[in-house]
């Protein structure tokens, strides 16, 4: 598989995002996904392709993203079929993609294949920890959101509609979203770096709540 191709493509497509979805992103997705499949050593040479393709294509098609999904997964396949991939994989990639993000499991978990959970669990993990507080507030900058105000209460999140349109703040996402993330990990390997950054978000949120009290 000719990975340059596909790494190159996505480099494209992300670059001028602010948002915590661009290239560096899709890096450490790849890095952490093959970590978390060495540990467990599970995967084959050839799934092993089929993770860092859809570490590094999964947000090409995010409708975040990019203005047109289907003509974004479109030129996915054919990037794929560029770097070498048989039709099945290609399948299998961009079928994959579709399913990983968090918004599209909300009203129920899609059954991935053993090397999209591994990249699944990093995209998340990516979320958590110190470049996940730092990713949500780019996140949110990016799209209006007030750091904080807490007159907008939590809420809880059943559909992707309501992830997508409800009022919130950047604090707020930390509660409807990033804490319940270690909960949602496919592997072992995931479930325990998952408990180590939550417990960072966790701190973050006793420290944040703390000064905004202005307890100290």
């Amino acid at each position: 598989m000719n990975l340059s191709l596909i790494q190159n493509y996505a480099q494209q497509i992300l670059a001028s995002d602010v948002s915590g979805h661009d290239y560096w992103h899709l890096q450490r997705v790849a890095h952490l996904a093959q970590n978390l499949a060495r540990q467990e050593q599970q995967l084959s040479p050839q799934q092993n392709d089929l993770l860092l393709a859809s570490s590094y294509l999964h947000d090409t098609i995010d409708e975040k993203l990019v203005p047109d999904v289907q003509q974004a997964l479109l030129k996915g396949r054919e990037i794929l079929r560029q770097a070498g991939l048989q039709e099945e994989q290609v399948e299998l990639v961009t079928t994959a993609i579709q399913h990983l993000s968090y918004a599209a499991n909300l009203e129920g978990p899609y059954p991935l294949p053993l090397f999209a959970q591994y990249v699944q669990d990093a995209d998340r993990l990516d979320a958590l920890g110190a470049i996940g507080i730092a990713r949500a507030f780019a996140y949110g900058a990016s799209h209006q959101q007030p750091i904080y105000d807490p007159h907008i209460p939590p809420i809880k999140l059943h559909s992707k509609t309501e992830y997508r349109q409800h009022q919130t703040s950047t604090i707020n996402h930390f509660y409807e979203k990033l804490l319940s993330l270690q909960e949602t990990m496919n592997t072992s390997a995931g479930q325990k770096i998952a408990q180590q950054r939550t417990k960072i978000l966790t701190d973050f949120l006793a420290e944040f709540q703390a000064e905004w009290r202005g307890e100290k």
